[in-house]
């Protein structure tokens, strides 16, 4: 790839070119474990190359912001891809002092939406946070980084989310989707 070829995402996402002598005319851009992909024909000149780059980047940002709603980001589906979001948002919103050693996406919280373990520094989220807005994702992440600072939710434990600017609308967010679920409705 030439140099002046993003090898990076705005979001911080790697970016792979795949060259491919079966494909004519067609390029395609898509994501793979956590890699923008983009596939175009192995005749293509660098300067196209660098051109077909740009448009697909601009293209997935677009679907992302569509699928993410509105925030312009993927939605983060493997633990490898949650655990650089939480360092995103730790050094974004907590000034980087929330360091967790383990953050992963569990099938086995009916009840919560997230928890932290402070002792090992652990983080788990629901699943079923997947289908949500990044915007819930990242709120009950950063919820989830703040407990390994601050025990309980303790005044000094909402301050530390005062920095994030959707935290109201991401808890009614959330409590309209409880709220629905308690009377059997199906909130997807």
């Amino acid at each position: 790839m030439a140099d002046d070829i993003p090898l990076r995402t705005e979001e911080g996402a790697p970016v792979l070119v795949r060259r491919s002598a079966r494909r004519r005319r067609t390029v395609a851009a898509f994501w793979e474990d956590g890699n923008a992909v983009v596939a175009i024909p192995a005749s293509f000149s660098k300067a196209q190359e660098r051109e077909w780059v740009r448009r697909m980047l601009a293209k997935l940002k677009t679907q992302g912001e569509r699928r993410a709603g509105g925030s312009g980001k993927r939605r983060p589906a493997t633990d490898e891809a949650l655990a650089q979001q939480a360092d995103y948002l730790s050094r974004t919103y907590l000034d980087g002092r929330a360091v967790p050693t383990s953050v992963r996406w569990v099938t086995n919280q009916n009840s919560r939406w997230g928890s932290a373990t402070p002792a090992d520094g652990t983080i788990r989220l629901s699943h079923k946070l997947q289908p949500m807005p990044q915007w819930v994702i990242d709120y009950v992440l950063l919820h989830e980084l703040a407990h390994l600072l601050v025990a309980g939710h303790t005044a000094d434990f909402w301050r530390l989310l005062e920095a994030y600017p959707q935290t109201q609308q991401a808890k009614g967010f959330l409590e309209g989707v409880a709220f629905a679920t308690s009377r059997g409705l199906n909130p997807e």
